[in-house]
């Protein structure tokens, strides 16, 4: 016969067992059910962008695999930091997602300590590397500038009389600008724009004279001779972009700004979806058409596991603060 007291444990464990396989069991058909309707991938940059075109390339091929519609939405604002904040604060059950750039996930916390309304370590939750891709350093070919050189030559002769674009504070566009200006010795006003294409319109206005750009944007323009590309942000030479020397060329070693588009999701999205979506998206971004839509735009199409893109944000973050603090930059 077994005592009063052993018999009470017992049954409390098996209490105890009993509640955990019947949550498991509540919790299995969620997940299994999901997506029970259409994903929306928020993308913090207008139509037209680098980022917005490339979502909509993988948009597609996820709906299939999802069997559900996959929206893309655009938030732009703020450097993305707008459309950011909106995915960090939304419910966590794999029904909306973000497409991103690298700014509103590495450098932005740094540069907006008290007003960006998020923190992407704790209110995101990565899914995957998509693609990377370098700047190139863009003006408009009526300001009769080849090369860095004479471009920094005209900066000097005309101290705060220029311009440059970017898209938004923070973004890779700002901070190479940035860099560059500290390694030159020269001054010029940052303008931002709620993206490429906005910016690659004031240039060649004249609104603004240079500005460092996604390939995909600035290329035509180049093409078609309406536009100049000084240098790529590589530290070497791209393939895809021949005769236009790395910045090291001119002098400024070590000089390296990469793009990079990554997903994620709000925090606490459950980890078979996350899992889930790393697979399809990897999956996905081998598909030869895809490649071949990214390469379009510059891009090398590129997944990574979710711990992967975390280190990559950790260890960007470390590199981008060092920058940062050396050039004093705060825009809170």
């Amino acid at each position: 016969m077994v005592p009063g007291n052993v018999f009470t444990a017992r049954l409390r464990q098996f209490g105890a067992a009993l509640t955990a396989a019947c949550a498991l069991l509540a919790g299995a058909p969620a997940q299994a059910d999901w997506p029970e309707k259409p994903v929306r991938i928020i993308v913090p940059y207008p139509a037209g962008s680098s980022p917005d075109t490339l979502a909509r390339a993988i948009a597609g091929p996820l709906s299939d695999a999802l069997a559900q519609p996959v929206i893309v939405e655009n938030k732009p604002g703020a450097g993305g930091n707008i459309g950011t904040r909106s995915v960090a604060h939304a419910k966590p059950d794999g029904h909306t997602l973000l497409y991103t750039i690298n700014g509103p996930l590495v450098t932005a916390p740094t540069l907006y300590p008290r007003t960006l309304g998020y923190d992407p370590g704790a209110d995101l939750a990565p899914i995957s590397l998509i693609g990377t891709s370098p700047n190139v350093l863009v003006v408009a070919k009526n300001l009769n500038i080849k090369s860095v050189e004479e471009l920094v030559d005209l900066a000097r002769r005309r101290p705060g009389a220029m311009n440059y674009g970017s898209v938004g504070p923070g973004s890779s566009a700002h901070l190479a600008m940035e860099m560059f200006k500290h390694d030159a010795g020269i001054d010029l006003l940052q303008v931002p724009y709620s993206g490429f294409p906005q910016v690659i319109t004031a240039i060649l206005a004249g609104d603004v004279q240079a500005g460092f750009m996604v390939p995909a944007i600035a290329m035509p323009q180049v093409r078609d001779g309406r536009a100049r590309a000084l240098a790529v942000t590589s530290l070497q030479a791209d393939p895809a972009l021949p005769g236009v020397p790395p910045m090291s060329e001119a002098g400024y070693k070590d000089f390296e700004s990469i793009s990079w588009n990554a997903m994620l999701a709000p925090a606490g999205t459950p980890t078979p979806v996350i899992e889930r979506l790393n697979r399809e998206l990897a999956r996905i971004l081998e598909r030869p058409q895809v490649r071949e839509q990214f390469a379009q735009q510059f891009f090398t199409a590129r997944s990574s596991t979710p711990e992967a893109l975390s280190h990559r944000i950790r260890d960007e973050k470390a590199r981008w603060d060092a920058v940062i603090t050396r050039l004093g930059l705060s825009l809170d």
